[in-house]
């Protein structure tokens, strides 16, 4: 009996679990993961539905660092915006300045690739850009941002098109005017590649803004590959 009663006693040999220690990551590794589930986390389920928990869960990461990062959900959602607006500045920025391209019709078709890319037209890019865009007018800080990105844009192409212009001699042309309306285009066109994929998809896309740039630099942009596009079979 004291035998038995001794082996209930006896602890069981099961190896000991050994809680993991979390990898202490940089600071800036930490807040891009974070910047990352707070795209994914307005992507599916829109701005005004975003809280630090939802983003925090996304990420795998504790409200903790969460606070210790961005200190508010204010701070993380205008962070966001400023990465992703940078992110397309950059991308921008590289092609109107850069100096390797044999001509201007070279620089304004990759613009139009670049506008067009998998990396821009992305679904979950394109989600965020328009719930900021929707909370702009009301919200100062959103506006700045959004503001400044749009200005920005906008100069950039319009030097780009002036160029084209005094090249190519053409006649009755703004590049203001332009710069704009090719603006105004790929917004519109995002937009319904966001909201009916199924009707509009990424190629069909960039053919109606090559049509646009065709019409006004015919010397620069062909309509080659338009295909006879029309609004039904977009």
């Amino acid at each position: 009996m004291l035998a038995c009663r001794y082996d209930i006693l006896i602890p069981s040999e099961r190896p000991l679990k050994v809680k993991k220690k979390r990898q202490a990551l940089p600071k800036e590794v930490r807040k891009q993961q974070l910047i990352h589930a707070t795209i994914n986390c307005i992507a599916r389920h829109g701005l005004s539905a975003i809280t630090m928990a939802r983003v925090t869960q996304e990420a795998g990461l504790s409200m903790g660092i969460a606070n210790l990062h961005f200190e508010s959900k204010e701070n993380l959602l205008k962070e966001t915006l400023l990465y992703v607006t940078e992110e397309y500045n950059k991308g921008q920025r590289t092609i109107l300045e850069s100096g390797d391209f044999a001509s201007t019709a070279e620089k304004i078709q990759a613009l139009l690739d670049f506008h067009f890319s998998v990396a821009v037209t992305q679904e979950t890019k394109m989600a965020v850009w328009f719930a900021f865009y929707g909370e702009a007018k009301s919200r100062p800080t959103y506006q700045k941002v959004c503001s400044l990105s749009d200005t920005e844009a906008a100069l950039a192409v319009q030097q780009l098109f002036a160029l084209a212009i005094r090249e190519g001699k053409y006649h009755n042309l703004d590049a203001g005017f332009l710069a704009a309306g090719y603006t105004a285009l790929i917004d519109g066109l995002w937009l319904n590649m966001l909201t009916a994929p199924e009707q509009l998809n990424r190629n069909s896309a960039k053919k109606v803004a090559r049509h646009y740039l065709a019409n006004a630099f015919p010397d620069h942009i062909t309509r080659e590959g338009e295909g006879g596009l029309t609004v039904g079979a977009l």
